[in-house]
């Protein structure tokens, strides 16, 4: 927690980052190609991390609650199966269709976790699909959230630091498309714009708030040295958050 004695105490932003500390897809088991790449899917968790240790030092005069759900995803006999029925904490039912969609499982958690903290705004990173990779690539993240003022203030944070978020959409149809008939919701939505149906899925557990998804499965990683950066890890999005939180310009 970030609690400067002179910010607002009805703002709160809330950042939540996945914290899958290894990824192997669990039952529904990922190819062996690049499979030892699978350590950075906790990017996200680490850039929350770096994040609220930056907002600490420069004195950021509002109040910040970070989450890193952890967990590895492994298959074992203990492991989540296919067909599963989860509970999530706000008692939302879940049929696991797929268990290599885990990290919106725990992204869930937190973000009713954060709000239960008093979280008012929130913003959520995660190495979260494949499918945002496929639409972007490398060179930007995926953005998605409600309501738009907020995305905007999310989105410019973004561009006046030099990291570049896509707006992509949250169509009904795609919460359509994770209807399930033993649960609430399914965990996956097929194929088809996998990146906007795992958005969906999380913007069940927004709780109507302000609330951006942050989807840098493209960008977390880099093979080769660039200008702002070595090859590895990029630490993508710190920045994002670091000037949400010290700027008036957007909220």
């Amino acid at each position: 927690r970030h609690t400067p004695a002179e910010a607002p105490i009805d703002r709160v932003f809330g950042f939540v980052g996945k914290g899958v500390t290894f990824d192997t897809g669990g039952i529904s088991i990922k190819p062996a190609g690049g499979m030892e790449r699978m350590k950075s899917d906790m990017a996200g968790g680490a850039a929350v991390i770096g994040a609220m240790c930056a907002i600490a030092k420069i004195g950021a005069a509002i109040r910040v609650v970070g989450l890193v759900p952890m967990t590895e995803n492994m298959p074992s006999g203990l492991a989540t199966k296919p067909g599963d029925i989860l509970t999530a904490a706000d008692g939302t039912t879940v049929e696991v269709i797929n268990t290599d969609a885990e990290g919106r499982l725990i992204l869930a958690d937190a973000l009713w976790y954060a709000q239960k903290l008093g979280a008012s705004h929130l913003v959520d990173i995660a190495t979260l699909t494949g499918a945002c990779v496929v639409a972007l690539g490398k060179v930007a993240s995926g953005v998605f959230g409600e309501p738009q003022e907020w995305v905007q203030s999310v989105t410019g944070a973004a561009e006046r630091t030099g990291e570049r978020l896509w707006q992509l959409p949250l169509y009904p149809e795609y919460r359509e498309q994770l209807e399930s008939e033993l649960a609430d919701l399914k965990n996956v939505g097929g194929r088809e714009g996998g990146a906007c149906t795992a958005a969906a899925f999380l913007q069940t557990f927004a709780g109507g708030k302000p609330w951006a998804h942050l989807d840098i499965a493209g960008t977390a990683w880099t093979e080769t040295a660039r200008a702002d950066g070595v090859a590895g890890a990029t630490g993508v999005m710190v920045r994002t958050m670091v000037e949400l939180a010290v700027s008036d310009r957007d909220w």
